[in-house]
């Protein structure tokens, strides 16, 4: 056996019969035959076993195989996995020492960095390796996906430039270097690399042909276009992306998506006429029910401004104009003549007051007689005070009611909308007068509700119905027409609804229980029904109702989910298990299944339910669970990085960029960090043991109490540790099962990732400040307008005693609401922390500096007792503030010694619960309020009396609710 090295940096290759035996290796290793390309391996290594690069691929071969069995075996050999890697590393980093000229170890060095998600460390590998071989396609190629997937925008472009040098007969790479140069914002620079690509092209080549490949090219490089600045408006890019347009016309497959491109131009550049002429197009291809199309016709027929144009394109949903802001009169007659029929248009226009004759010729609802979004449409356009509104939701609650479609109380609820003032976006050379702007918010809390024009039209629109249909079965505006016995019915449904968006739940319970006593059999009535004792506070009974509709229905997954969801809130978490277990795979645990289909709903629900039940352990590892989802969806655009381009999807992975770098922001993400903390900063405050960790106390019990009681501690124990093994037992006996059935042939169970540390024991003995601290700093970077995120980060930062951090907090949170709770509460706690703390923890000269010259701008210069007594003031003069600020403004009175606890009580009592963010869990804080006010102190009969009289609030309000 020989011990040299025949290629240390000595230009000594391997003999010809070894050779051919590395290239089977790495020829093996693409192909994913790890056996046989570790077989090859070690007989290389018998001979030269200080052959750097061989030993630096078996390492990456080790590492494979490693991976396969983390995934195919999960927590049983997580020890062994372990180990292999260990080993992989080591053989990586040998091989690398015995050959550090070589650019294939420092390439598999990368790529086992990128392996373990370490791309930092893997762009330092490839980097070096490109020193050595700096012409290494494959290299570059693969620094080039990672620097994208990293967001190093500026060496992604060097790389892709790079490659396009070495191979630019590729169209692949001519695309990438386009693209590489539009990410980092050089819009008019991608467009000339994609017009130099097309001067490379002969005429008659496929690119100038037309198929779906060419039409995609030539809508990204309009896209980028449009993006481009330029001309003393900034609007040179749009001109030209619209030019552009005309050009590409022949080669686009996607005319829709063609049109739609012309038509939002052609709004920002002004040109309305056309812009009506593009809308008619659409909707001749059929986009009748296309709100953005409708919102972009209307923005063209009332001539809107660019920033309003832009607004109403990013709606969603059933936005338009009319649901932006409030329309005047003239602007309501224009619509009303677009929208409208010759009939119903002459009635809107005179109740509106304009007599003006000049009615379109073809109004869309005669053209297109049909379209259920035009009637839609039609309501939104018309004064809610007018008779004409009135006359036209009449026609269409009748139609929809007849008709029996549940989700017209839903559809009504979109017209609850409220006036708000918003800051103007001011562009340059535009007077700064008006620095407002009205724009239409959605009514959500019942108080609002209640007192809408709209909610108080349809509750007496209903309410006739129900009188007329009951009496002569006929509606009250046609007494001669008999409708179906069924129409009742879903009168009653619907004022059920408009009971539950009132939080009118007793009322509502007894119109639905008519419902259900007409007709059992509808699933519907009984997901209304718990819902209105979920909202009444009733949550185990509403569980019980929603149950026995899915009983009714086995076949339907939402109804199904429903259930589920609503079990898990009631703290049912094994019949919650075994209702979604109906829609898994029948094999093994349900929610093996669940965690693959990344089912974040579920584990949400199911955290909450352990979270109440105190189980903060199992809470904690189902939030993570959720979190590893999120992560997941990261590392999954790494396999879009070259199909995109290669399929010449350009514009949607511009949108999957942009979707990846907002991941960390999107809602589920930002509940489960967000409890995540929480229980982190709970457990830092209370570092007690858990409930399961507590021992009792032995020395106060009987001989023979100690000795039982110890050996129920002792099968506890024994019972928590082999919990994960019964599991998998149990797994396996049903997959041998059905193995035999089979082929006979008996398979072991494969143990799941959720398997482990399923109790939480390893994530409840983290540093729990380091990582709210971690948690706490991905939400308000990437959901920077999110309240919660920045009440986090203070409590976050006051903890670790970060008092720039903490204001800085406050800051941010007042700039999203200076009037929230959660703020005001917080602005009093850093006030007293500020004056309780010593001199000798008053940290750095100048951060004290800061805290003194800003924190007082926060309280508008006013001492915290003249702060507190203030915003005492403003709640009494405003009669529907939140109760939650009620509660924060109270509990601040007695911290702050402003008033006495009758003062602070009767902040609660005597708004009577009609206010806003009146639900049974801020009812419950409020109760939790009064009860540490406590009862043997001075004036305890009196705080009885309080408590009594909140009860008879909450039961008023909340008749079904428990355990306040």
């Amino acid at each position: 056996m020989s011990n040299d090295n025949p290629q240390a940096g000595q230009n000594r290759p391997l003999p010809k019969k070894e050779s051919d035996l590395f290239k089977n290796v790495v020829k093996f290793y693409e192909s994913k035959q790890y056996k046989k390309g570790l077989k090859n391996a070690d007989t290389i290594l018998k001979r030269f076993p200080n052959h750097g690069e061989t030993l630096c691929m078996k390492g990456l071969i080790v590492n494979a195989m490693a991976n396969s069995a983390a995934a195919a075996q999960g927590s049983k050999k997580k020890e062994e996995e372990g180990d292999k890697k260990k080993e992989a590393i080591e053989l990586v980093k040998k091989g690398l020492m015995m050959d550090m000229r070589s650019h294939v170890c420092w390439h598999v060095y990368g790529l086992l960095h990128r392996s373990t998600q370490n791309y930092a460390e893997a762009i330092k590998a490839y980097k070096q390796a490109l020193r050595i071989d700096s012409e290494n396609l494959q290299i570059l190629r693969d620094m080039g996906l990672l620097q994208i997937q990293m967001r190093d925008l500026d060496g992604f472009r060097d790389t892709r430039l790079r490659i396009l040098t070495l191979r630019p007969n590729s169209k692949v790479h001519w695309l990438t270097y386009a693209l590489s140069v539009h990410v980092n914002g050089d819009c008019e620079g991608a467009a000339g690399v994609l017009d130099n690509y097309m001067a490379t092209l002969e005429k008659d080549s496929v690119e100038f042909q037309r198929n779906f490949e060419s039409s995609e090219l030539a809508l990204y490089k309009n896209m980028v276009l449009s993006e481009t600045d330029g001309g003393e408006d900034g609007l040179e890019g749009i001109r030209k992306a619209l030019g552009h347009l005309d050009e590409i016309h022949h080669v686009c497959v996607d005319q829709t998506g063609w049109l739609i491109a012309r038509l939002s131009y052609q709004l920002q550049l002004g040109a309305f006429d056309e812009a009506k002429e593009t809308c008619f197009l659409l909707f001749e291809r059929g986009s009748t029910e296309d709100h953005l199309v409708h919102g972009a016709y209307m923005c063209a027929l009332l001539k809107c401004d660019r920033e309003t144009c832009v607004e109403v394109e990013k709606m969603k949903g059933m936005g338009t104009v009319a649901t932006l802001r409030p329309l005047s009169d003239e602007e309501r007659t224009t619509l009303l003549h677009a929208y409208g029929n010759a009939d119903n248009t002459e009635a809107a226009v005179t109740a509106n007051g304009d007599n003006d004759s000049s009615i379109a010729k073809e109004s869309l609802a005669k053209t297109y007689p049909r379209s259920a979004a035009i009637k839609r449409i039609y309501l939104t356009l018309l004064s809610p005070s007018s008779d004409e509104f009135k006359s036209s939701i009449d026609k269409y609650c009748q139609r929809q009611i007849v008709k029996g479609v549940p989700s017209l109380g839903w559809d009504l609820s979109s017209m609850y909308l409220m006036e708000e003032q918003r800051p103007k976006n001011v562009s340059h050379g535009e007077s700064t007068a008006a620095t407002t702007k009205v724009r239409y918010v959605l009514a959500k809390d019942p108080v609002d509700i209640k007192s809408h024009l709209v909610h108080r039209l349809i509750v007496q629109l209903v309410d006739s119905y129900i009188a007329s249909l009951a009496s002569n079965n006929t509606f009250p505006s046609d007494a001669t027409t008999v409708v179906a016995p069924s129409t009742l019915l879903w009168a009653w449904y619907l004022r059920s609804i408009l009971h539950e968006q009132a939080a009118e739940y007793a009322q509502g319970i007894t119109l639905i229980n008519k419902c259900i006593e007409h007709t059992p059999t509808a699933v519907d009535f009984y997901e209304l029904k718990a819902r209105l004792l979920e909202g009444g506070g009733d949550i185990q009974q509403a569980a019980n109702v929603i149950d026995a509709g899915r009983d009714l229905d086995h076949q339907d997954r939402f109804i199904n989910n429903q259930a589920t969801q609503t079990l898990l809130r009631a703290g049912r978490g094994e019949e919650a298990k075994q209702r979604i277990s109906l829609f898994t795979r029948e094999e093994g645990n349900p929610e093996h299944n669940l965690y693959d289909m990344q089912c974040t709903w579920y584990e949400l629900e199911l955290a909450d339910c352990w979270r109440r039940k105190g189980d903060l352990g199992r809470s904690l590892r189902k939030y993570m669970a959720v979190i590893k989802h999120y992560q997941d969806f990261h590392e999954d655009q790494f396999d879009f990085h070259m199909y995109c381009i290669r399929k010449v999807t350009l514009r949607t992975y511009c949108k999957l960029l942009k979707f990846e770098d907002e991941l960390w922001g999107l809602p589920h993400y930002g509940r489960a960090a967000e409890e995540v903390i929480k229980i982190h900063l709970h457990l830092l405050d209370f570092p007690g043991k858990l409930k399961e960790d507590e021992e009792p106390d032995y020395s106060k019990m009987t001989p023979s109490e100690r000795k039982k009681a110890k050996n129920i501690a002792r099968k506890k124990k024994k019972a928590m540790a082999s919990a994960g093994e019964v599991v998998g037992k149990d797994d396996a006996s049903n997959k041998d099962d059905s193995a035999s059935n089979t082929n006979g042939n008996k398979k072991k169970a494969k143990p799941h990732i959720i398997d482990e540390d399923s109790d939480g024991k390893e994530l409840l003995a983290l540093d729990h400040l380091e990582e709210a601290k971690k948690f706490a700093a991905i939400l308000v970077r990437h959901a920077p307008k999110r309240i919660s995120a920045w009440a986090l980060q203070y409590d976050v930062s006051i903890r670790r005693g970060k008092m720039l951090l903490a204001l800085q907090a406050l800051y941010k949170m007042k700039a999203i609401n200076p009037n929230d709770h959660e703020l005001f509460s917080r602005i009093v706690d850093f006030s007293q922390k500020l004056s309780s703390r010593s001199l000798d923890s008053q940290g750095h000269a100048a951060s004290q500096t800061v805290i003194a010259s800003e924190f007082p701008k926060l309280m508008n210069e006013n001492s915290l007792a003249d702060f507190v007594t203030l915003a005492v003031e403003e709640i009494k003069a405003d009669a529907l503030s939140s109760l939650p600020m009620r509660i924060a403004v109270a509990r601040a009175m007695l911290s702050t010694n402003v008033g006495s606890s009758s003062d602070a009580t009767s902040l609660i009592l005597d708004c009577k619960l009609n206010v806003r963010c009146v639900s049974v869990e801020t009812c419950r804080e409020a109760m939790q309020f009064m009860d540490s006010l406590g009862t043997k102190e001075e004036g305890g009969g009196e705080n009885n009396n309080n408590k009594g009289r909140m009860m008879q609030l909450i039961m008023a309000k909340f008749p079904f609710a428990k355990d306040c």
